[in-house]
């Protein structure tokens, strides 16, 4: 049985070294981690590599179940996928697992809190929008990274937005953006 660990952080300027010390602590080898928001599953290729490997007997380890996803269906998606399998699911806060019948309906509902937080974050930056706009000032998003003429020079030598991402530590969503402004 292996126990492979998952970390997880939205942002490019989070850390995820707590999160991957704490998955070192509960014996877990190898660890994944990944930045990219835990929204849906697109662009969370280490998860998606765990998915592929992991084998019977074998557990997927988070520290909380948000940094496994953001969606309730997601969650049950992935611990549906897991059981397929033969493999279970471990939360070290609250520590739950899926390998009993109790810790399947715990997962369910953390994974509806989860979604719920979600939602609670998008009314809230929605409403320091709204109010933005309301002080007078037009509301233009993010500040952009700076990396526009990087993002634009890789692209022109023909790396594709994943790789761009990697390279400058970006999201793949900033790449993009880069490039619709450039016209591309």
């Amino acid at each position: 049985m292996a126990r492979i660990g998952y970390a997880r952080v939205s942002a490019t300027d989070q850390d995820f070294k707590l999160q991957v010390a704490r998955l070192e602590g509960a014996g877990c080898a190898p660890i994944r981690a990944e930045k990219v928001s835990g929204g849906s599953r697109e662009g969370r290729n280490e998860l998606q590599a765990i998915l592929d490997f992991i084998r019977e007997g074998d557990e997927l380890v988070v520290v909380r179940l948000d940094r496994l996803g953001r969606s309730t269906r997601d969650i049950l998606n992935i611990t549906h996928e897991l059981e397929g399998r033969g493999a279970s699911l471990r939360v070290l806060e609250p520590e739950i697992t899926t390998a009993g019948d109790v810790g399947r309906i715990v997962v369910t509902v953390l994974g509806m809190v989860a979604e719920l937080e979600r939602r609670f974050i998008r009314e809230r930056q929605q409403a320091g929008i709204e109010a933005a706009k309301a002080r007078g000032g037009v509301y233009k998003g993010r500040r952009p990274t700076g990396k526009a003429s990087e993002v634009q020079a890789l692209n022109a030598a023909g790396f594709g937005p994943t790789e761009i991402a990697k390279r400058l530590g970006i999201s793949r969503m900033t790449v993009y953006r880069e490039l619709k402004r450039d016209g591309n």
